[in-house]
């Protein structure tokens, strides 16, 4: 970064300070901020309470739904350290939940399944 140009950063300065993009930033951190999609939060939920998770969920649909954050927040569920035996959101304080907000976590790998041919 000390190599820029000074004129480039005085002109593009928000480039420089960006570090996470908007739909990461903005992106629901718990079920309870997931919007919509009751049936599908619910019966996760239900599962992640009582402990009988499947060894594979598959989430499909059109894009915009919800897919990649409704995965996320259950892979940091999943692997939540503070997160109660009775109970389903993630603490979000934990290393663990940190380290997924961070994308600095190796238990959490997303693959653009659009991209990825």
């Amino acid at each position: 970064m000390s190599k820029l140009n000074p004129l480039f950063r005085r002109l593009f300065p928000v480039f420089i300070r960006m570090s996470t993009t908007l739909y990461r930033k903005y992106r629901p951190q718990t079920f309870a901020e997931i919007v919509s999609q009751e049936h599908i939060k619910d019966t996760i939920q239900q599962e992640i309470k009582t402990g009988k998770l499947p060894h594979a969920f598959l989430f499909c649909g059109p894009r915009g739904t919800g897919k990649t954050t409704t995965a996320r927040v259950l892979a940091k569920a999943m692997n939540c350290k503070k997160r109660g035996e009775k109970e389903s959101e993630p603490c979000n304080e934990c290393p663990s939940c940190e380290a997924m907000n961070n994308g600095a976590s190796l238990s959490l790998v997303e693959v653009d399944a659009a991209s990825q041919t």
